[in-house]
């Protein structure tokens, strides 16, 4: 696994031991960004169920202004940790080790342009994560995106609060929905 694109293109990535964790494939990662385009001037980034931070890592290493990180898997935030240091993008990275759910509901340092949301398939975590999102539109930056992955059992709906779904990508058995709002 490695990163595609940007400053830090080419750069391999930690993954997290063990299959509790599900990296984002970098020809999703790729598709997904060349959808976003470059990241406009001062964007911040938040990355919920992280894993080893593949997606807002290639945020950063695309000119993103910073990136907050949230996952509970001991695994998962060693391998993030490990990938941020490595990098060198710590001055640019906070790593929250506990529920992405609470991080959504906390104020945000800055109002996040890009939400990457890629919780464990088959939970309702993505969801939740929308409405709470949804709920607080004051933490979405203009022109915000939310992005969630999904497998295509567990699909999200169109409308979570203020948040609607203007977009589906299908890749494998990987799916992207696109939500703004």
């Amino acid at each position: 696994m490695r990163i595609v694109a940007g400053q830090l293109g080419g750069r391999r990535l930690r993954a997290p031991a063990g299959a509790a964790t599900r990296p984002t494939s970098e020809r999703v990662r790729e598709a997904l960004f060349n959808i976003l385009g470059p990241p406009p001037e001062d964007t911040h980034v938040l990355d919920l169920f992280a894993g080893s931070g593949a997606l807002g890592l290639e945020a950063l290493s695309r000119g993103a202004a910073s990136a907050t990180f949230a996952d509970t898997a001991r695994a998962a935030l060693i391998a993030l940790r490990a990938n941020i240091a490595e990098l060198g993008v710590g001055d640019r990275a906070r790593v929250v080790a506990g529920d992405a759910l609470a991080v959504v509901a906390a104020p945000p340092p800055a109002p996040w342009r890009w939400v990457f949301i890629d919780p464990p398939y088959r939970s309702d975590l993505a969801a939740r994560a929308l409405e709470r999102l949804g709920a607080e539109p004051g933490s979405l930056a203009a022109g915000a995106v939310v992005i969630v992955e999904y497998d295509r059992r567990n699909p999200p709906l169109e409308r979570h609060g203020s948040l609607l779904r203007t977009d589906l990508r299908r890749y494998g058995d990987t799916h992207l929905a696109f939500y703004r709002p």
